[in-house]
């Protein structure tokens, strides 16, 4: 993909197995569109992570609580199903899918990797959890020196108070917490 600057927008997580547990999906997927949308506008690169694992779940430990309970679920899935970005937002064919095996986008994927051979500087962040994937890739990003926005509007979280804390007072140590309408992407 031709871009032009030095940034990229992160879809995290817009799985729709993820996406379908959230009340309101509708309002995360409008505004995480129009982000894309204007992205691809100004040919800044898209790269989407989706959280996987192989068929049978070996990556997951017991000794992970955050993802031990889940285990015996996750052996069962059918993970090519499980992994799919919701079809509102789909990748187009030159958009980069990149698979994690943990919270953060950068656990047990090639992010860094793709990031430095785009020369990327800036992430962009959206995604589902607030307090999931958007905190520990937004943490493990700013100590590797990214510049980094998150995009208030296409983050959601199963807890509206912990969403609304870490978009106010936590993300805004690290970040520029912003709204899809407030990012300019000229």
């Amino acid at each position: 993909m031709e871009q032009q600057n030095n940034t990229a927008l992160l879809i995290m997580d817009m799985q729709v197995g993820i996406v379908a547990m959230l009340p309101d999906a509708a309002t995360i997927l409008n505004n995480t569109a129009k982000a894309i949308a204007k992205a691809r506008d100004q040919k800044i690169a898209i790269i989407y992570v989706v959280v996987g694992f192989r068929q049978g779940a070996p990556e997951l430990s017991l000794s992970n609580k955050a993802f031990a309970a889940g285990k015996e679920r996750f052996a069962s899935v059918n993970m090519a199903e499980f992994m799919k970005v919701h079809e509102d937002l789909k990748p187009q064919a030159d958009e980069i899918v990149v698979t994690k095996r943990r919270v953060s986008a950068f656990t047990g994927s090639d992010l860094e990797v793709v990031l430095r051979a785009y020369g990327i500087q800036h992430l962009v962040m959206t995604g589902i959890a607030t307090s999931g994937v958007v905190l520990s890739t937004l943490r493990e990003a700013a100590d590797k020196d990214y510049r980094l926005t998150v995009l208030a509007d296409c983050c959601a979280d199963g807890d509206e108070e912990v969403h609304r804390v870490l978009t106010t007072k936590v993300f805004p140590r690290q970040a520029d917490v912003l709204t899809v309408e407030e990012w300019h992407t000229a």
